[in-house]
């Protein structure tokens, strides 16, 4: 894993870009990742993962949203992050983790090559008012060992929160 030195040095080096960057986000070992200010929730009962499923978005006003327990919320990153040398992944701040808010329910791990920002699937225990721009979790890097190969995939160039792409698996 990358030290925040070392994101540092290869942000100035080109290996990573995170627009909009602030070195006040930096931390020991990772980068606080801030919430934008849109959400997509599933508009309908069943989810099926043969078919497009349906969504709405949610404006987050300066005011906040409350999110509530027992709904699926997809929401992004203001960062637009790419790197073709490490392997980035997100998790949860701890700050946020103790107002009960889960940031990635299994997607918290990016392919090398990926490149966009970054869709996160947040539930919560209880209901919690969030914001636009709070920093909501935190982007790291592991080292590649091996010969890279480079994610060509769906979600590639992302930049407003992209709901499930899994139908296409079945055609």
């Amino acid at each position: 894993m990358l030290t925040g030195k070392n994101i540092l040095k290869q942000i100035k080096n080109g290996n990573i870009s995170i627009v909009p960057f602030n070195e006040k986000q930096l931390n020991p070992n990772s980068y606080n990742i801030t919430l934008a200010n849109e959400l997509l929730v599933y508009d309908c009962d069943v989810l099926d993962a043969k078919k497009e499923n349906k969504t709405k978005k949610i404006k987050i006003t300066e005011e906040g949203f409350v999110l509530q327990p027992n709904t699926l919320y997809l929401g992004r990153t203001n960062e637009y992050t790419k790197t073709k040398k490490f392997v980035p992944c997100i998790s949860g701040r701890s700050s946020v983790g103790r107002l009960g808010i889960c940031v990635h329910i299994t997607a918290g791990f990016g392919d090398v090559g990926f490149e966009g920002t970054w869709t996160l699937e947040i539930t919560c225990v209880h209901p919690v008012k969030i914001y636009p721009n709070m920093q909501i979790g935190q982007i790291y890097y592991e080292k590649v060992q091996g010969k890279k190969t480079y994610y060509q995939g769906k979600y590639l160039g992302q930049i407003a929160p992209v709901a499930s792409q899994i139908q296409k698996d079945f055609n």
